[in-house]
């Protein structure tokens, strides 16, 4: 099992790599939802996502000799970014298999980062037998985007900060969607919190976790027709029995609050963040009664949006 010394150990590793993000209030927003909220802006971290720490975590997991094979992953959103940066960072190749329906911007931005793109049709077996491919022939370790360990553990660090700063926080909210962040934000909160409570926040329309920790197996989403375009994966086996056991419940939103929550954050916090960080102040709002009055926490996950496409 996990312990609190392996997760200071992560932290420490990860540090040279990553930005310490800032956290902000605001006491128009503390108003609306009559609760104290601690944002941690992960939209302020490198490549604008959470999924930085996750990634450079996993590659400075692997031996150094099969770290530079490089690694390889499928994915066409903030992971593809993460792992392309970190691997550029610790100076090795980083191999990403996109599906061709990925946005241009998305593609761009692995190029910039320095990820070698192989596109393959949409599908689920297309990526991975690609993945497979890339792996035999560079000897390169693939890495999940959500349901590996050392990831989660990554992921948790941003909590890890952010209790640092305000240890009494009593909540953390995450949005949800492969089940790294919240299952990671879940063991740092139960490490370093005091009696800190961890809440996923999820769309009605891609809630595979909530019906999960239902019905005690992982379920499937048959749509995901949600704008929270990061929240669309479900949860895998490394990263389900941590939420299953520390995380106290997830919270379900509209497509409108997460749209409203949206525009709130650009409006009232001038800052930049995706549809998928939004879940989170979506569902305090939702559940005012559940959150009054208490110092939560809400991890604002990425800010990587497609400006060509925006909501209002």
């Amino acid at each position: 099992m996990h312990s609190k010394k392996e997760l200071e150990e992560v932290h420490q590793r990860i540090l040279p790599y990553i930005h310490k993000t800032p956290v902000l209030h605001s006491s128009l927003l503390n108003e609306i939802s009559g609760t104290d909220l601690f944002f941690k802006c992960e939209n302020f971290q490198r490549m604008g996502a959470f999924k930085m720490r996750g990634a450079t975590n996993a590659i400075l997991q692997l031996p150094k000799e099969q770290q530079q094979k490089g690694v390889v992953t499928h994915s066409s959103g903030n992971f593809a970014q993460a792992l392309s940066l970190a691997a550029k960072s610790i100076g090795i190749p980083a191999y990403i298999v996109m599906p061709s329906s990925a946005p241009q911007v998305k593609k761009n931005a692995v190029k910039t980062y320095g990820g070698i793109i192989t596109e393959c049709p949409p599908t689920l077996e297309d990526r991975k037998e690609n993945a497979q491919r890339i792996m035999q022939e560079t000897g390169a370790s693939f890495l999940h985007p959500s349901n590996d360990t050392n990831v989660i553990l990554g992921q948790g660090t941003a909590a890890i900060e952010l209790l640092q700063e305000y240890p009494d926080l009593e909540v953390i909210v995450t949005p949800v969607g492969g089940g790294g962040l919240v299952a990671g934000t879940a063991l740092a909160a139960h490490f370093f919190g005091k009696n800190c409570k961890t809440i996923g926040a999820e769309p009605f329309e891609a809630d595979d976790a909530y019906r999960s920790l239902q019905s005690g197996k992982i379920e499937t989403n048959k749509t995901t027709n949600t704008i929270g375009d990061g929240l669309k994966t479900q949860l895998g086996d490394k990263n389900f029995p941590i939420i299953q056991q520390y995380v106290s419940e997830i919270i379900r939103v509209e497509e409108n609050e997460i749209i409203e929550a949206l525009r709130i954050i650009w409006e009232r916090m001038k800052i930049v963040v995706e549809p998928s960080s939004a879940t989170a102040l979506a569902a305090v709002l939702r559940e005012k009664e559940k959150f009054r009055n208490k110092k939560v926490g809400i991890i604002i996950s990425g800010g990587n949006v497609d400006l060509s496409q925006l909501l209002f």
